[in-house]
């Protein structure tokens, strides 16, 4: 039976595409006071800085492109049941071609009504404060801002519970409730950690093959391995 893969993507994932990650060390997102611009009060308080800064990311993301890494994973669909659960609001992994992806913040490439969270839709140019859906409701950015539930964490569960191999990359294991989906994990699966300034797993209390590198060059180093343990029977 095919063995199944479950890759933990965080910001780190997409730095070589020119993404920025989530906070510079000053604590700002690109200059912006995280709470300004990703949580319900920041909306509430000024929407037209919200709608600004999410075009912007819009804007940039539409000229990135996949990297290594993303097309690395992609790959390994040919020798595992392969599902990405990830914290970014990229569409990287899917246009490296990753099959089954789980947003976990959400998409910047979608909008939502702001009455209705399930009424989602793609949305590729500027949101403006006046754009609103076949219902007459004003959109939002789909983005699961601070303070606010996280939805798609119970429909990753099984798939990390299921999991032969868990490649955590790109992340700093901090943020939750995402960090707390590796203790899900049966105790007998292999776990590969990648980032260029890995967090410390020791809480975790499990074996873990950690890669001090950047996502590119991390996912070259364990690739042969993997499809090596995939042909296991």
């Amino acid at each position: 039976m095919e063995k199944r893969l479950v890759v933990l993507s965080g910001a780190g994932m997409s730095a070589e595409s020119g993404i920025k990650t989530f906070r510079d060390a000053d604590g700002l997102w690109e200059g912006h006071d995280i709470m300004e611009v990703a949580s319900p009060q920041g909306w509430a308080k000024n929407k037209a800085n919200v709608l600004q800064f999410y075009n912007d990311r819009r804007r940039q993301l539409l000229t990135c492109e996949p990297n290594a890494a993303h097309e690395a994973i992609a790959e390994l669909q040919q020798h595992f049941r392969t599902t990405v659960i990830t914290q970014n609001v990229d569409d990287l992994h899917e246009r490296a071609g990753s099959k089954d992806v789980i947003h976990l913040h959400g998409e910047l490439l979608k909008v939502r009504s702001e009455v209705n969270e399930h009424l989602v839709y793609p949305w590729t140019t500027d949101l403006t404060a006046s754009d609103q859906n076949e219902q007459g409701h004003t959109l939002r950015p789909h983005i699961v801002w601070f303070g606010e539930m996280v939805p798609e964490l119970e429909r990753a569960i099984p798939y990390v519970e299921e999991a032969d191999v868990i490649l955590i990359i790109g992340t700093s294991l901090q943020v939750y409730p995402a960090a707390s989906l590796l203790d899900f994990a049966k105790s007998e699966a292999l776990v590969y950690y990648i980032d260029l300034h890995p967090a410390s797993t020791q809480h975790f209390n499990r074996q873990i093959e950690v890669l001090a590198e950047k996502a590119s060059v991390g996912m070259q180093k364990i690739q042969k391995s993997l499809i090596e343990f995939s042909q296991i029977i």
